[in-house]
C-alpha cells in the first residue's frame, strides 16, 4: 500500500522557519518523483517543489525561489521542504505527493497523494 505521510506544520511568525517531512512507503522510492504542493482556503492547489528520487533534479515555483529548499534522504524514503523566510502568502494546507518519472510541476501529474500538514505565518 503506498502511503505518503506528511509532518512539520504549525504556526510561525513571518520571517521564521519550518521544515517539512514526507516519509514514503509502498513503492520503489528511487523511481519516483515528490512533489510538495499547497492550498491555501478559496484558492486552487499549486505546485511549490518537487524533486527527482533518482537524479536528484529539482524545481521550485517563482514565489518561493531563494526561500524554500527541497532535499531528499533515499535511505529513508523521506523527502524534506525547508522553508526559511516564511510570509503570511504562504499559509496554506502542504500536501506532499508521488508520481513515477521525472519531476513534475501539475497536480494531475502525481498519482499517490498524503494527507496535508497545516502551515501559518502570521504578520
Amino acid at each position: 500500500e503506498v502511503q505518503l505521510q506528511a509532518s512539520g506544520g504549525g504556526l510561525v511568525q513571518a520571517g521564521g522557519s519550518l521544515r517539512l517531512s514526507c516519509a514514503a512507503s509502498g513503492f520503489t522510492f528511487d523511481d519516483y518523483a515528490i512533489g510538495w504542493f499547497r492550498q491555501a482556503p478559496g484558492k486552487e492547489r499549486e505546485g511549490v517543489s518537487c524533486i527527482s528520487s533518482s537524479d536528484g533534479s529539482t524545481y521550485y515555483a517563482d514565489s518561493v525561489k531563494g526561500r524554500f529548499t527541497i532535499s531528499s534522504d533515499n535511505a529513508k524514503n523521506t523527502v524534506y521542504l525547508q522553508m526559511n523566510s516564511l510570509k503570511p502568502e504562504d499559509t496554506a494546507v502542504y500536501y506532499c505527493a508521488a508520481r513515477q518519472g521525472p519531476v513534475g510541476v501539475y497536480v494531475d501529474e502525481y498519482h499517490y497523494w498524503g494527507q496535508g500538514t497545516q502551515v501559518t505565518v502570521s504578520s
